[in-house]
């Protein structure tokens, strides 16, 4: 018998998955992935494919300001540590002869910076995932980024650190200088004025990035939100000089008295004894521990027709080096 070779119906196509990802995310094909919780099956969470993992990280690193500035460190389990040290090594002079009497040993203090669960739980309807022309990946990852994103701003600058990271303007403040305050307090410069600057405010900012040391300024940068800046970029110095100069080449941040400024709306506004503006390394300032993977549970029981992607990450922060973040408050004194 001769075969007849006909053409496929154009309503018979297999469709077509980009991967086994993309299997589980729609239809809720089982992974052969290794379980976070120990739990096999749709009930446990999967490890996200790097491709994903990756897109999340990139998308956190541009809406969340304080992420990259801030230093990240990788960790494997619930808790960190850190060690750093309130001093150098004591020293002394001697003759050439002369005895060398025992010096004091350097002291430690343990740095935990507090940790918190970041979750987000998007959902779509089951038609939506089965749509062959819509980008699961890329909507799970925006979804994800958005919810991570906007916790992460607000806890690393007002978190209260329970349950969540500690954000810096959280830590004890003090006008003391570097050396006479206690491990962990931010020194603050007053604006002169409570609740705005005060007189010659270019002056009261000079005095604010001098009060860094110069080994943190090389890297340091400005903090502020968008409303605080549009204060700042209308002064000028005494011969009609901006303080504030726009990018002159495309990715260049803008500059205020030759430091970059990033903006984060999570600053608060000019306002009595508001520390509205924040200077400094941190890099050297301000320490972020995260597990590197995004687990992810896909639900659809719970809310059916409509299917849950619960998506959860541990994230961690507080300030490192307190000499290395300083502070505006918008007050007298």
């Amino acid at each position: 018998m001769d075969v007849v070779e006909r053409p496929a119906l154009d309503g018979a196509r297999v469709e077509r998955t980009d991967g086994a990802f993309q299997g589980f995310v729609r239809q809720g094909v089982t992974l052969e992935m290794k379980a976070f919780t120990g739990v096999a099956g749709d009930a446990g969470g999967y490890a996200v494919p790097r491709e994903i993992d990756a897109e999340i990280a990139r998308v956190l690193t541009d809406a969340s300001p304080i992420r990259s500035i801030a230093q990240v460190v990788t960790v494997g389990s619930a808790g960190y540590r850190k060690l750093v040290t309130t001093g150098g090594t004591p020293s002394g002079w001697a003759a050439e002869t002369g005895p060398r009497p025992e010096t004091a040993t350097p002291v430690f203090a343990e740095l935990v910076p507090p940790m918190g669960e970041l979750y987000a739980n998007p959902s779509a309807s089951q038609a939506m995932l089965d749509d062959a022309a819509f980008d699961v990946e890329a909507w799970l990852a925006g979804e994800i980024a958005a919810e991570f994103a906007k916790a992460e701003g607000a806890a690393f600058v007002n978190g209260s650190g329970v349950n969540r990271p500690k954000g810096f303007l959280k830590a004890p403040t003090s006008t003391a200088r570097d050396g006479a305050r206690a491990l962990g307090t931010l020194q603050y410069l007053p604006s002169g004025t409570a609740g705005d600057f005060g007189a010659a405010p270019d002056e009261r900012l000079i005095d604010l990035v001098q009060s860094l040391r110069a080994q943190y300024r090389q890297g340091a940068s400005w903090v502020m939100n968008a409303a605080t800046l549009a204060r700042i970029r209308k002064f000028k110095t005494d011969d009609g000089m901006p303080l504030w100069q726009a990018s002159l080449a495309a990715g260049q941040p803008a500059t205020l008295l030759g430091y970059p400024v990033v903006e984060a709306e999570d600053m608060p506004d000019i306002g009595a004894d508001a520390c509205a503006i924040a200077f400094g390394n941190f890099r050297r300032g301000y320490l972020i521990a995260e597990r590197a993977e995004t687990a992810i549970l896909r639900d659809p029981y719970s809310n059916k027709p409509f299917v849950g992607f619960y998506a959860t990450k541990r994230v961690g922060g507080c300030v490192a080096d307190s000499e290395a973040i300083k502070l505006m408050k918008f007050a007298a004194a």
